[in-house]
């Protein structure tokens, strides 16, 4: 790990850092002016940058500008004797991690620096993982099973049906299926043209769709192609289908049959090469049952048939998406992008988010601007999110779909002994953890499996080190002094059994 620079023109200040921070087994490098920083970062760069505001030679602010230029990931600590806001506010606005007001209490400066820097090292990670930004975000099973229908369907201009609940995406997978396609007509060369027909009156969605000659009607002054006409060579994707007015979908199906059609007040067909993509949160197959929709058209569109699964069904994927949406609410906003703490993620994977992907834009685009630190908190969330149990507490249903049904159970048997602390004495009748572990080593044991021990035990680590993480607020120093295991070790376990902590 790269050392903590620690700049302070008071050597009591340093001094008293310095030997704290060794405590904790924490590499510190000291300086008492931002001349010396700069010239340094020449050669080195540190993990975390601890910064005085006021001092002779150059001001805090002025470093952190320079700082941030150069290392725009560097979570930076400032300090300062004098707590208004103006110097707060000035601080977060050019990217601080953390403000800290003199004169601190130094196990929190410390537990403050300590957070920056597993902050750090997270983002160290994340940044050597980090390629050019996916056109679409997805860990969870259900989503690799739509990602690889995308690839299958890469080489064809074949009709596709996407369904899915509002906000789940659809859109952009009918984009990604656009972008993916031969190249040609009908390909990816040619326009990605959109229309949602549920948000266009009945009246007026004829004319959107086919266009309008001259005179058509009261208004029509001049001729207008329509979306089909524009798609020509292209994609039309049309979103909420299941909402199209019915004596409008017999027209659409005429343009699916023989891709003819006729502006309305038009008498000279028109024919258009279009790939239409259709996309519904509504069951259309009830909607034919119901009279609503016609069943030659649904079976016109339903050629290939993508399920887009809610996001309450892939939390896995919802920590990437939140640091993927808090990151482009910076770039619009034109600000550092926020960090969020492990506990704030938690919760929201355990929040049910009925707007899906896009509620979950938008509450990141709320938080870049109402969050009151460069670190999002679990106590910053809107208060609906905060009531819900954070995920730690369900974590063996989370990623249920990874793993076997007895596994899933291990996980769920494990972590009501572990993560709710100490259980009260059992009675007669009642269980204990040790029993349930027993249980579960039968279950095991009796499937004739020879890797008994090494399961049981990884699962015992992991939650084990998850749950003293958890408790000690991501602090993993802390941590490892509570479970009575040395720095060193926490870390190795951390990284044999590929913990997120």
């Amino acid at each position: 790990m790269k050392p903590i620079w620690i700049v302070d023109d008071d050597q009591s200040i340093r001094f008293v850092l310095e030997k704290a921070l060794a405590r904790e087994q924490l590499p510190v490098r000291s300086f008492a002016n931002a001349r010396d920083v700069i010239a340094a970062l020449a050669s080195d760069e540190p993990q975390v940058l601890v910064s005085d505001i006021r001092m002779p030679g150059g001001s805090g602010l002025d470093l952190l500008a320079q700082v941030k230029a150069k290392l725009p990931g560097l979570p930076v600590i400032v300090m300062t004797a004098y707590s208004d806001l103006d110097s707060a506010v000035s601080a977060f606005q050019g990217g601080a991690f953390e403000y800290l007001p003199k004169p601190f209490d130094l196990p929190k400066a410390v537990e403050l620096i300590q957070r920056a820097v597993d902050e750090s090292l997270r983002e160290q990670v994340s940044d050597e993982r980090k390629s050019e930004a996916p056109e679409m975000l997805g860990q969870a099973p259900a989503m690799q099973d739509v990602f690889r229908a995308i690839g299958r369907l890469s080489q064809s201009h074949v009709t596709v049906l996407i369904t899915g609940e509002s906000g789940s995406g659809k859109e952009l997978v009918a984009r990604a299926l656009h972008r993916h396609s031969p190249r040609g007509d009908a390909g990816s060369n040619g326009p990605f043209i959109a229309i949602n027909t549920a948000a266009i009156p009945k009246d007026l969605l004829e004319s959107e769709l086919f266009g309008h000659e001259r005179g058509a009607f009261t208004g029509a002054q001049t001729m207008r192609r329509g979306r089909f006409e524009q798609a020509d060579g292209g994609t039309l994707f049309l979103d909420e289908i299941g909402d199209m007015p019915f004596d409008l979908q017999t027209r659409l199906l005429r343009v699916l049959s023989d891709g003819q059609f006729y502006r309305v007040g038009g008498h000279q067909p028109l024919k258009a090469n279009v790939r239409v993509i259709a996309a519904t949160h509504q069951h259309l197959e009830e909607r034919v049952r119901q009279g609503a929709f016609r069943e030659d058209l649904f079976h016109r569109l339903n050629v290939i048939r993508l399920r887009l699964p809610p996001l309450r069904e892939r939390r896995e994927d919802i920590a990437p998406l939140t640091r993927f949406f808090l990151g482009k609410s910076a770039k619009e906003l034109g600000v550092e992008p926020k960090r969020i703490t492990e506990e704030a993620l938690a919760r929201l994977m355990g929040f049910e988010f009925p707007g899906n992907v896009r509620q979950l834009e938008n509450l990141c685009h709320w938080l870049m601007v109402m969050a009151p630190s460069q670190v999002i908190e679990a106590k910053d969330l809107p208060p609906e999110m905060q009531a819900g149990e954070p995920v730690v507490a369900k974590q063996g249903g989370v990623h249920a779909a990874t793993l076997s049904g007895t596994e899933s159970a291990q996980r769920e048997a494990s972590h009501h002994t572990m993560v709710a602390g100490p259980s009260p004495s059992p009675t007669a009748g009642q269980s204990t953890w040790v029993d349930e572990l027993e249980h579960e080593a039968r279950c095991l044991l009796a499937q004739g499996r020879e890797d008994v021990w090494d399961v049981l035990m990884r699962q015992f680590e992991a939650r084990l080190i998850e749950t003293a993480v958890d408790l000690t607020r991501g602090r993993r120093i802390e941590a490892a002094q509570k479970l009575g295991i040395g720095r060193n070790t926490i870390t190795r376990k951390i990284q044999e059994l590929g913990l997120d902590v």
